[in-house]
């Protein structure tokens, strides 16, 4: 065939993807109303993760997983959109890592409110100016973002999603060489994350901790010899020439992101619960604490303690493991859990999509 024929074919096709995206959305638009006559949430991480399965099975093709669900991303996007339009709360704001990672999650066609800190997400979310919230809550690198763990310990929302992402750091400045700059802006997790390059590299210049990467490229752009830690759509967001790329000391840097909101998510088959817990202070308590998940079979991916903050020497542990709160062998951990520790809270059960 010539080339005008198969461009007829192509427009032919178009055609019918367009007429079947518009019957998909009066669906969309049908559920979202019966969702909201029944009281039902918007977002369905659950339904997300069966249908992104589904279609990974069903592909057969010339495109690859990861390029049919970035396309599914937005249509559900779109679908969500219509159903309802959402508000997302995240830290900093277009172009900032969490911006970023909000994108990933829910898509191009939601709200995003930018917020200046940590506690301000969880406050939108709770007052109800938002619908959820995206925050950092632990970076391969330097481990936990500390401010959102002190935030799950007081606020009654529940983790519904959890999503990974890849993170470059790179120096964005007008000056035309390192041995010009005299400050560099970035947030503390990211300072921490480049510490022996900017040691090496910059040792003479001021580190300057602000709440956001956007907010350090803000400060950038029209400060003289100076320069901001922050990742390229940030770089082309406020027109900062790159004068290093990927600066972080450790070469696969990610950080994982979780979803905020009022309820957590439903069975999956393939989920993860975090929950939060206190103990009495006598030997080998930890040890008993953990053994219920040991006597019935649950695999624990993470366990980490910080200081409670109402008593010197006081810790809450907290831990992710394997399965979903509705799960029986879980619902039996987590009731032999309860009656031995001062103190538990289940923080949610959400699906692995990564």
């Amino acid at each position: 065939m010539l080339l005008p024929e198969f461009r007829q074919q192509i427009d032919a096709i178009d055609a019918k993807i367009v007429e079947l995206l518009n019957e998909r959305a009066k669906l969309s638009k049908a559920i979202g109303e019966f969702k909201l006559k029944n009281n039902r949430e918007i977002y369905s991480p659950d339904r997300e993760t069966q249908i992104l399965a589904r279609i990974k099975a069903l592909n057969r093709g010339q495109i690859s997983d990861s390029a049919l669900q970035a396309i599914y991303r937005e249509i559900m996007s779109c679908s969500l959109s219509i159903e309802k339009p959402l508000k997302i709360a995240v830290l900093g704001k277009m172009g900032s890592y969490t911006h970023s990672a909000a994108i990933k999650i829910f898509g191009l066609q939601m709200e995003y409110i930018s917020c200046g800190r940590i506690p301000e997400i969880f406050q939108k979310v709770e007052q109800a100016q938002c619908n959820y919230g995206v925050v950092p809550v632990e970076n391969s690198t330097e481990g936990a973002v500390t401010p959102t763990f002190d935030m799950l310990v007081d606020s009654d929302l529940k983790i519904c999603r959890q999503s990974l992402m890849e993170i470059s750091h790179n120096l964005l400045s007008r000056a035309r060489s390192l041995s010009q700059i005299k400050k560099v802006y970035s947030n503390p997790q990211v300072f921490n994350q480049c510490r022996s390059w900017l040691a090496a590299n910059l040792p003479a210049a001021e580190d300057i901790y602000v709440d956001s990467t956007t907010h350090a490229a803000q400060i950038a752009a029209r400060s003289k010899n100076s320069a901001a830690i922050a990742s390229l759509e940030v770089a082309s967001i406020y027109r900062l020439p790159v004068l290093r790329k990927s600066i972080h000391d450790v070469a696969h840097n990610s950080t994982r992101f979780l979803v905020i909101g009022e309820n957590d998510a439903a069975p999956t088959g393939k989920d993860k619960t975090s929950i939060l817990f206190s103990i009495k202070d006598r030997v080998g308590a930890l040890y008993s604490m953990l053994a219920p998940f040991y006597r019935n079979k649950i695999n624990l991916t993470k366990i980490e303690s910080r200081p409670s903050k109402k008593k010197a020497w006081d810790y809450y542990f907290f831990v992710d493991f394997e399965g979903h709160r509705q799960d029986p062998p879980v619902k039996k951990a987590l009731e032999q859990l309860e009656e031995m520790c001062k103190y538990l809270k289940i923080l949610g059960s959400y699906p692995v999509l990564e």
